[in-house]
């Protein structure tokens, strides 16, 4: 086998030598990636920044020892110093004046930054950069060096038209090796990535090789045409690579070069999914839509009329697939326009004019869950409607109960105040004592026969709860 696979080899060299065409003219004319490559990576920087913290540190040499101590207590953490922390990304041009796009995690908080530039020539040439603006939400950021010749820029492509199976180029500097190449394909479009400070919902996948120093780094197509800013990794896997779509960054720049940041429309609701039990008792039909969980005091959502347990199935005569959909449209309008909603109120059709603010630019966040172990020592009557769901017992609000819980003084409702802990829904954390019960299946709970009757004897059932100060959906099934 060994012997005709070398002679398989030797006559293709034969072929290719007798035809006159040498290895060189072959790569070149046979393969996409290098114009791609030479006419790209003038563009691309690296970007190197330096945050300088300050650290605590003894200058004795004994500080553990306890006779030390006696005589010096901890007066020795009085003394600091300064430490350059140091840090590389990768970016890549959008205009001749410096413009520079990268990702808002490589330039943010830092004190210093330096950005290397290749010219024409193969040398390296260093700019201080300074941030024009940022924006968390999408992690990207506009950076700007004042250059003394002409720059390259990279031409920004169009992601939506983007299909799963094309293939990709990424250029970056991984690890500090600088202007280095990575090919792949795009695996998938609209994946969602939710950790840490990451709270992303429209990222491209892709296999081509994304190691820590791409970041921020161009992700081009075969026309060499920006399609995505290389943003993150899955450590512990191969082949995972995800890229911010340069649509949205063609959506907020303009806003980040203007203002420092992106001036977005603010509804005032938080929503979610809905399921088929939801559907059902909200008398949806499908699944399609975003479902309103709160709304904000105060805000444009409130003001209109909307209120939780709305479904939004329409925004500016566009159809509503789910609560990211949702998101992403109320992202893209301005402040102080209006949006039509049109959303089914418990089977009712109904249309809203809103005029959208500003949402502010910080990431929102929730109200972190109740962790207060206290036992309960208020009495309760309880109730027997809901312990097959493992919920042991309910308590009408009492000014103790509000005051352990948090509740709001104008809310009303049951208040859970005992669970079976072998349950599905205490188990996985959806329900926690002090979770205020506002609706079950729909329909308002102030009073224990009020619960019996909307629980009646299904298998599964939608609670609308609320929990320091905000309202949330969940589902939860016999145990």
């Amino acid at each position: 086998m060994t012997k005709k696979i070398s002679a398989l080899i030797l006559v293709l060299v034969l072929v290719f030598t007798m035809s006159g065409i040498s290895s060189a003219a072959f790569r070149n004319s046979e393969n996409p990636i290098i114009p791609i490559v030479k006419n790209a990576s003038p563009a691309v920087v690296n970007i190197d920044v330096e945050k300088i913290e300050k650290r605590s540190f003894s200058p004795f040499p004994f500080d553990d020892d306890p006779i030390f101590k006696r005589f010096f207590g901890d007066s020795f953490k009085e003394f600091t110093r300064s430490v350059p922390m140091k840090g590389r990304g990768s970016g890549f041009i959008v205009s001749k004046e410096g413009l520079i796009l990268t990702n808002n995690h490589v330039v943010d908080n830092v004190d210093k930054i330096t950005v290397s530039v290749l010219l024409s020539n193969g040398d390296k040439k260093t700019y201080p950069a300074t941030i024009k603006g940022s924006d968390p939400t999408y992690d990207l950021a506009v950076i700007k060096i004042d250059p003394d010749e002409t720059l390259p820029v990279l031409e920004l492509g169009d992601s939506d038209a983007v299909e799963v199976g094309e293939w990709v180029v990424a250029i970056g500097n991984p690890y500090g090796f600088e202007h280095s190449i990575t090919a792949g394909v795009i695996s998938a479009k609209n994946r969602s990535i939710h950790a840490q400070d990451v709270n992303f919902d429209d990222f491209l996948q892709t296999d081509a090789a994304i190691n820590p120093g791409n970041s921020g780094g161009p992700l081009l197509d075969m026309d060499g045409k920006v399609i995505g800013i290389n943003t993150a990794i899955v450590p512990y896997a191969q082949g995972l690579g995800f890229a911010i779509p340069v649509n949205k960054a063609k959506e907020i720049m303009g806003d980040l070069v203007s203002f420092g940041r992106v001036k977005r429309g603010w509804l005032g609701v938080s929503i979610r999914d809905i399921n088929e039990q939801m559907a059902k008792v909200y008398k949806v039909e499908g699944t399609n839509g975003a479902m309103i969980n709160d709304v904000f005091k105060g805000d444009p959502a409130e003001k209109a009329g909307l209120k939780r347990g709305d479904v939004v199935i329409e925004i500016n005569g566009e159809k509503v697939k789910d609560a990211n959909s949702f998101v992403q449209k109320v992202r893209t309008l301005a402040p102080n326009t209006t949006a039509k909603l049109v959303v089914i109120r418990k089977g009712k059709k109904l249309t809203f004019n809103v005029k959208l603010g500003e949402r502010a630019n910080s990431i929102d966040g929730r109200p972190e869950a109740n962790t207060n172990s206290e036992s309960d020592s208020d009495k309760s009557d309880g109730s027997e409607a809901l312990k097959d769901f493992g919920i042991s017992r309910v308590s009408k609000i009492t000014d103790s109960l509000r005051r352990k819980y948090k509740i709001d003084s104008n809310s009303e409702g049951l208040v859970i105040t005992e669970l079976d802990r072998d349950s599905k829904a205490v188990f996985d954390g959806e329900v926690r004592p002090g979770d205020l019960l506002i609706e079950v299946n729909g329909q308002e709970v102030k009073e224990y026969s009020d619960l019996k009757k909307a629980v009646g004897s299904d298998d599964s059932i939608v609670l609308m709860i609320e929990r320091e100060g905000s309202t949330y959906f969940i589902m939860i099934s016999k145990k």
